[in-house]
Parts: C-alpha cells; sequence; structure tokens
C-alpha cells in the first residue's frame, strides 16, 4: 500500500510539475557520468574529454534511460501529446491559409449545430419549470381523434366535484386587457386564474403569498400576483410591489405575490399580472377557451386519469344535455409538456437535418482539404518513417493536428452559435419556450463534443490512405506517388460528389418553401387591405359593465366613438366586429344546427367562425354582398335574428340551391327563436391563410362587448391616421384602451412570418451547404491542377489547345458535381417528402422547383471550376518544367 501511495504521489507531481522531474533527472544522469569519467581518468590516466566520452558509452543512452523513467512513472503518453500539440501547433502555423480554411469551415457547421442543439435543449430536452412536470396534463373536450377544444367553467367545476385521479385542478383564462398601475393604461396579456392554479403547478411566488381559498371567498377583496418583470417595471420592485394595487379592467387588484423573474408564463400562456378569477354559476355548457391543468396523484398514470374523466363526461352530460347534445365528447387528459411543445418537436427537426447536413458537408471539405495536406506532406511522413517513428506515432500526430483545428472550430463555432440563437429568437417560428434558448454550459460541452468526433472523422481519412500507401511510396518520389494515385484521386472526388449530394436536399427544401410562401403572399385574403387599419379597443369594466343586463352605456360609447372615428379626415368607412380576419387560433366559433340538415340526436354539431359586426364593417373591410341583403338597422334580433353568410359556407350546406332564408339552431340553444340567413357575402379568412374561407356574421344589436377591433378604410396611407384616430376614440372616453393600431397590410404579411421565417431560415443554411460545396469543387480542382503542372504544361507543348484544357479541368468539376446533384436528387425526393404539411399548393416532389434547383447547383460548380481551369490553361511549359 505504501508503494503504491508513493507511485501515486509521484505521478501526481509529474502531472503537476513534468519539468521538475525532467531535471532531477538531468541532473542525476549528469553526476552519474561525471563521477564514471572521474573514476575513469583516475584509473586509465584519460584526458577529461575521453573519459567523458568512454562513461556515456557505457550509460548506453541517456535518452533511453530518461523514456524507461518517464514510462516507470507513468506520464510518457503525456509527454509525447505534449510534443506532438506543439508540433501540430507549428505545422498549422506553417499553413495559414488552410488552417484559416478548415477552422472557419468547421465553424460554421459547429455553430449552426450549436445553436440548434440552444434551441432544442430549451424547447424539447429541458423540463418544464415546474417541479414533477411530467405528473401535470391539461385536459380538454374531444369528439374524435383529430378534434378537441379547452373546456368550460360547467366541465371545470364538474371536475372539480367529481374527479378522483389528481391531487390539484386550476383553471386559466388569458386575455388582453386593459392594465393600470400609476400611469397611463396599457394593452397587456392577463391570465385569470382560480386559487388552486399556482398551487397545481406547484409555482410558488418569490415575494409575499399565492392566491389561495379565502381570496375565492364573497366580498373578498380582490387579489393578484403579477411577474418579476411587471413588479420592477411599474411598482418599484419585487418587494415594494407587495400591497398595491393594479387595475385590471378598471376593478383594483391589490398585489399579494410576486414570481420568480423565470416565469414569463404559466402553463404555456403568457401574462403580467395573474388576478383571482371568480367564477360565476354557468347557465349553459358553453363558451369554451378556459385551461384546465391538473396534477396527477402518485401511482396514477394519464390513462387512468383518462377513465376517470370518462366517467365525470358521462354525469356531466346529463346535466347540461340541453344545451350540449354531443354525447361523443369526453375529457381527456394530455400531457402538459405534449400541449406545450406541440408542433415545435416537427419544426426543429427540420432545422436540425438541415443543420446536420451542413456539417457532414463541412467535414467533408475539411477531410479533402486534409487530404491534399497529407499527400502534401509525404516526404516529411516518410522521413519521420526512416528515422523510426511508428504508424501509430504517425497517425497519432495527424489525429492531434485535424482535432486542433476542430477545437478552434469549436471556439470560433460557439461565437457563432450565440449569434445564431439571437438570430432564431427574432427570425426564428414562433414555438413554446424559444425565448429561454441560449448558448450554456450543456451547448459548449455539445459543441466539444461534435469537434472531437469530427476531428477524428476528418484525421482519419488522411492516416488511412498514408497507411496504405507509405509501403509503396519512397522518400524521395512520395509526394507525386501519393497525390497522383488512383485511390487518393477518388477519395476526393468522393467528398466533392458527397458535398453535391448533400446541398441539394436542402436547396430542394429551401426552393419549395419560398415557393410556398410566395403562393400564401399571393392568396387573396377576400378583401382588399391596402387602405384598413385595424384597432383594438377596450373599454374600463367597472364603469361600462351592463346594468341588469343593459348595455346601453357600451353601446352609447361605441356608437358616439364610431361616428367620430367617421368625422376623421380620410376615413371612408368604418366599423366593428369582435375579431378581425387572421386571428390564427385565437378564433371565436360558434356550433349551429340546421333546421333542414338537422344532425343526428347525440352527435355533435358543425362549428365555424363565427364574428359579429356593425353594419358597416363589409364597407369598412370591402367585404361584398353577393346575394340578398345586407344588415338594416332593424336587424335588431329579438324574435326574428338574422345571419349572414360566406360563399364556401353556402356552397358547403347548400351546394344545390340557395342559402337565403335558411333557418338555424345557433349555439346549441333550442329553446332560443331561430336564426334566418339573409345574404351571402364574400369570402374571408379569418383562421390562416390558405385555410377554408368559412363564416358567419352576426348583427351587433345587443350584447355590445367591451373589447372590440375597430375597422377603418382610410383614402390614403392607413398609418397615417392612427394619431387621429386614436383621439376620436379618447375624445369619448379618455380611459379607454386603444391598442395594436396596424394597418391591415401588416398585420397580413404578420400571419406568413412563421412560414416565411421557416423558409428564410432553410434557405440561409442551403446557401451555405452550397458555397461549401463550391469550396469543395474549387480546392480540389486546384489541387489537381497543381499536382499536374507539369502534364498539362507537355500537353500546351504539343499542341494542345488552352480551351480544350480549360474544358478538361471544367468538365471534372461539372461531373463531379452532375453526380453528386444525381444522387442529391433521390435523397431529396425522399426527404422533402417530410415537408408536404407545411407546404401550401406546392407538390413536395415539384418537377419545376427540382429542376431549378439542379440548374443553380450545376451553375455554381461551372463558377467553382472556371478559375482552376483558367489557371491551368495558362501553365508556362518551361516553367513547368523548372517547377517540377
Amino acid at each position: 500500500m505504501g508503494l503504491s501511495i508513493r507511485k501515486l504521489v509521484r505521478r501526481i507531481r509529474a502531472l503537476v510539475r513534468p519539468g521538475a522531474l525532467d531535471r532531477e533527472l538531468d541532473e542525476e544522469v549528469r553526476l552519474h557520468v561525471a563521477l564514471e569519467a572521474k573514476e575513469l581518468e583516475r584509473l586509465h590516466h584519460l584526458s577529461p574529454a575521453d573519459a567523458r566520452r568512454r562513461a556515456l558509452v557505457a550509460f548506453g543512452g541517456i535518452e533511453r534511460y530518461k523514456e524507461a523513467h518517464r514510462d516507470a512513472r507513468g506520464t510518457r503518453w503525456l509527454d509525447e501529446l505534449q510534443q506532438d500539440i506543439r508540433y501540430a501547433a507549428r505545422a498549422l502555423r506553417r499553413g495559414p491559409t488552410f488552417t484559416i480554411s478548415a477552422v472557419a469551415i468547421l465553424a460554421l457547421g459547429i455553430g449552426a449545430c450549436t445553436a440548434v442543439f440552444s434551441v432544442l435543449d430549451a424547447v424539447v430536452i429541458s423540463h418544464l419549470p415546474y417541479p414533477n412536470d411530467d405528473r401535470l396534463v391539461q385536459i380538454f373536450e374531444r369528439n374524435s381523434p383529430t378534434n378537441q377544444w379547452p373546456l368550460s367553467v360547467a366541465d371545470f367545476q364538474a371536475i372539480q366535484a367529481w374527479q378522483r385521479s389528481f391531487t390539484d385542478v386550476g383553471l386559466l383564462r388569458q386575455t388582453d386587457v386593459s392594465v393600470a398601475a400609476g400611469g397611463a393604461p396599457q394593452r397587456l396579456p392577463v391570465g385569470y386564474v382560480t386559487s388552486g392554479f399556482l398551487r397545481t403547478l406547484g409555482v410558488k411566488p418569490a415575494v409575499g403569498r399565492p392566491l389561495g381559498p379565502a381570496d375565492d371567498a364573497p366580498g373578498a377583496p380582490p387579489a393578484a400576483v403579477v411577474t418579476h418583470h411587471f413588479a420592477v417595471e411599474h411598482l418599484g420592485g419585487d418587494r415594494a410591489a407587495l400591497g398595491k394595487t393594479v387595475d385590471v379592467d378598471d376593478i383594483a387588484y391589490s398585489v399579494v405575490g410576486v414570481l420568480d423573474a423565470r416565469y414569463t408564463s404559466l402553463g404555456g400562456r403568457r401574462g403580467e399580472v395573474w388576478p383571482d378569477a371568480r367564477l360565476k354559476p354557468p347557465d349553459r355548457r358553453g363558451p369554451f377557451g378556459m385551461v384546465v391543468i391538473g396534477r396527477l396523484k402518485d401511482g396514477l398514470t394519464i390513462a387512468d386519469a383518462a377513465r376517470d374523466l370518462e366517467r365525470v363526461s358521462r354525469r356531466e352530460f346529463v346535466v347540461w344535455q340541453a344545451s350540449f347534445q354531443d354525447h361523443d365528447a369526453k375529457l381527456v387528459p394530455v400531457s402538459l409538456r405534449r400541449v406545450m411543445l406541440g408542433d415545435a418537436p416537427k419544426t426543429l427537426a427540420l432545422f436540425s437535418a438541415a443543420v446536420v447536413l451542413v456539417m457532414l458537408i463541412a467535414v467533408s471539405n475539411v477531410a479533402g482539404l486534409m487530404l491534399v495536406r497529407a499527400a502534401g506532406r509525404w516526404r516529411e511522413v516518410s522521413l519521420r518513417a526512416v528515422l523510426g517513428a511508428t504508424r501509430a506515432r504517425v497517425a497519432r500526430l495527424l489525429i492531434t493536428e485535424s482535432i486542433m483545428v476542430s477545437l478552434a472550430g469549436a471556439a470560433a463555432g460557439v461565437a457563432l452559435g450565440t449569434l445564431g440563437v439571437r438570430v432564431m429568437l427574432v427570425v426564428g417560428p414562433r414555438v413554446s419556450r424559444l425565448a429561454e434558448a441560449h448558448v450554456h454550459v450543456r451547448a459548449i460541452v455539445f459543441a466539444v463534443v461534435v469537434a472531437l468526433i469530427s476531428g477524428l472523422i476528418i484525421g482519419a481519412y488522411p492516416v488511412i490512405h498514408l497507411a496504405r500507401e507509405r509501403s509503396a511510396a519512397g522518400v524521395l518520389g512520395g509526394e507525386r506517388s501519393v497525390g497522383g494515385t488512383r485511390g487518393a484521386r477518388m477519395l476526393r472526388a468522393a467528398f466533392v460528389v458527397a458535398e453535391f449530394a448533400l446541398a441539394l436536399p436542402l436547396l430542394a427544401a429551401a426552393a419549395l418553401l419560398l415557393n410556398s410562401v410566395l403562393r400564401l403572399q399571393r392568396t387573396s385574403p377576400g378583401f382588399d387591405p391596402s387602405h384598413v387599419l385595424t384597432v383594438n379597443v377596450s373599454l374600463p369594466s367597472a364603469r361600462y359593465s351592463p346594468i341588469n343586463g343593459s348595455d346601453t352605456a357600451i353601446s352609447s360609447y361605441w356608437t358616439r366613438a364610431l361616428n367620430d372615428v367617421r368625422e376623421v379626415p380620410g376615413v371612408v368607412a368604418a366599423g366593428l366586429a369582435d375579431q378581425l380576419p387572421l386571428s390564427g387560433g385565437n378564433l371565436n366559433e360558434n356550433n349551429f344546427d340546421l333546421v333542414d340538415k338537422p344532425v343526428p340526436a347525440g352527435t355533435a354539431q358543425p362549428v365555424t367562425p363565427w364574428t359579429v359586426v356593425t353594419k358597416d364593417y363589409f364597407a369598412a373591410l370591402g367585404v361584398r354582398l353577393l346575394d340578398g341583403r345586407m344588415f338594416l338597422p332593424s336587424d335588431t334580433g329579438g324574435q326574428h335574428p338574422v345571419l349572414l353568410v360566406s360563399r364556401s359556407w353556402a356552397n358547403r350546406y347548400f351546394p344545390d340551391g340557395t342559402a337565403i332564408g335558411r333557418k338555424l339552431v345557433s349555439g346549441g340553444c333550442t329553446s332560443c327563436p331561430l336564426v334566418t340567413v339573409i345574404g351571402i357575402v364574400s369570402d374571408v379568412t379569418y383562421t390562416h391563410l390558405g385555410d377554408p374561407p368559412e363564416g358567419v356574421y352576426e348583427p351587433m344589436t345587443e350584447g355590445w362587448g367591451r373589447t372590440l377591433a375597430l375597422v377603418v378604410r382610410t383614402s390614403g396611407d392607413p398609418a397615417a391616421a392612427i394619431p387621429a384616430i386614436g383621439a376620436a376614440l379618447r375624445s369619448v372616453e379618455p380611459s379607454v384602451t386603444v391598442a395594436d393600431a396596424l394597418p391591415m397590410a401588416d398585420r397580413l404579411s404578420a400571419s406568413i412570418a412563421d412560414p416565411r421565417h421557416a423558409a428564410s431560415l432553410v434557405a440561409g443554411v442551403a446557401i451555405v451547404a452550397a458555397l461549401l460545396a463550391a469550396i469543395g469543387v474549387f480546392g480540389t480542382l486546384s489541387y489537381t491542377v497543381s499536382m499536374r503542372r507539369r502534364e498539362i504544361g507537355v500537353r500546351l507543348a504539343l499542341g494542345a489547345r488552352r480551351r480544350a484544357v480549360t474544358g478538361m479541368i471544367v468538365g471534372r468539376g461539372m461531373a463531379h458535381a452532375g453526380l453528386g446533384a444525381a444522387i442529391g436528387v433521390l435523397a431529396a425526393l425522399l426527404a422533402t417528402r417530410w415537408l408536404r404539411s407545411k407546404l401550401f399548393e406546392v407538390s413536395p416532389t415539384d418537377p419545376l422547383t427540382f429542376g431549378l434547383v439542379i440548374v443553380v447547383l450545376l451553375m455554381v460548380a461551372l463558377a467553382a471550376s472556371w478559375a482552376p481551369a483558367r489557371r491551368a490553361a495558362r501553365i508556362d511549359l518551361a516553367e513547368a518544367i523548372r517547377d517540377a
């Protein structure tokens, strides 16, 4: 044991202070040689020089003893590694062009990989910021495998009363409303939550307390929790915020807690203020739109909860059958993580695949450069072999060099990755948790691992090739032999072919996505957006709440505000609606049942976008009347409610006759008066561009909302009218909140921002891939020209035309690119099928797109081949022979 400890101490000392041990060894050897020389002088009367020489001979080789000593202390490998690193560093310094090129190419690939890994880590890999997040589920209503929707207050209360699977259940209703905290009101995202919502998630305020059951009691003062950002921005800080009041929709809430800074959203919904949601007893099953989250009891699975909720569904259906007749609809739990991620894994998989292809191209490119460099160093390698270097030592030297290049690429790649993450945050697709992405320690470790693997791959090619050729080549003629062997040429060509084969699928994907975006941009939304302004307007609830069911104050404000807006110079028409076109997933929908074609009892009624509008809304938006009539002032609901329907709606439900005069039951209310269709208008897309433009319009005659969208058509630039329209709205009510004033053209452009950004990112990656492939062709042909310099000179001397030489070099480059493109087409035909769900009116195998991509790629190859070919055509025979 004692000996082992001494060895261990010696090895640790050797690792920490290797120079001291070497100095001690040198001193010991010198002393031994000196003593032996003195003894030889004394015994044999030799001169000091002869005595020292004989002493050295008797010693038997100092270096051998030193190596044996290093082996004994177990640090020889470390010494050799240090030597390899120093040698590799000197070699890389002697070839700055190669070093800079290789590092830059790898930095692009590793940087892209690091950025995508950082995003994947934040969005997909990392846990949700809630304890035991695998126990959290969101509960939906579902009547088919593909059709599910959020819950209603009635659903939530039924779950609370009858469930047996959850320790806690919480409700959230997220909306944008007017918020004031000591300053002018702003329209901010607010999440109304039940007192158990934070407890369900396992979130505790960093300062203060969470909402509790006492806050739900009748007569309790309104209470709210706020985010750290809101507390700092509006309330003077975390602790200073406690006890202060925040006006949310004109109701004063006392701040009882402040969340930790990492919580900018809860349950996947953004919010700055989280007031207590005081639920009222519902009078029907709907409306829906509430987020309900539950925490599973220990030992229970989602399948157990599904069975429990099915039992709750059957019991609830009996209670609300009069207003909700879909017997197939069931309450179902879905993992909260899966809900929050949505399509993010699929979207990020597209970028990951693109970046992996770029990384492969970068590695192929640098491997080709390393092979060329190794061929040029054959004389040096052969000389090392003659001097006794083993194959393993030479291989280790080359691998060390390639790994050093890769690590340098990783260092630059991490910096590029940081920049890439910022770009993704700005122009990337809007996926959940993207804002949490940044380059952290795990991303740096990932970059280093990628660099080490890349270094091993890059260094393996020249090592294997040199090992094969080494026995066949001589020290003097080796350089030419290796550079021109058939195996070396084929390997370099294979790298170039692979680069083009990898680049083509990327270019094809980018072209298909861009083509799809162009078609989306050309799709008509159903109206002319060029002179339309949209504004979201909110009235404070305390002053404008309906009194005894009467909304006179609210309707009075809107009537006066519309009149004032119409008086603004340049305003042609103005109307109101409870939702705007292209609302995406935040859509008001309603179920209905046609009197002529009722759905069978117990089955789901059809659902359609349901927009409540004033009669001037159509003129302001530019929607045309196709049949029947528009709304009149006499259409006031009551016993004779009326509707307008879109052309697509009419064609779908009444393809063989007119929809005018047809009657329907609205919202499942069988006791309400039947609604009559009085007109058909042109189609307007209310979800996303490219989706079916169905819709129904109800006149805004009663139940005016406090938050509505104002639509204004102007004669000039709509953006220029924003200040005057804002002033007109505030002239009637100074405390009104005016937000999101945007020309409709901008809103239209923003609606396709995600596909546009996705196409731009993939196009950027594809361009990098094409440039790397071009660099590969250029490098390979340049090396070929330099190696065949003498041969080409002789050809020219014997009468070969310079044009033929140019054609020969260009032909070789185009042959590589053409073969790579052919292989790439086959790969792209398989890979682009993944894009089918992201394309609009474009086939994933569109022949025109593929043809264009092939032409572009071949043009890139032609440009990259031209410079080496021109240099070959200008070779001087005398100079070539002299340099050979």
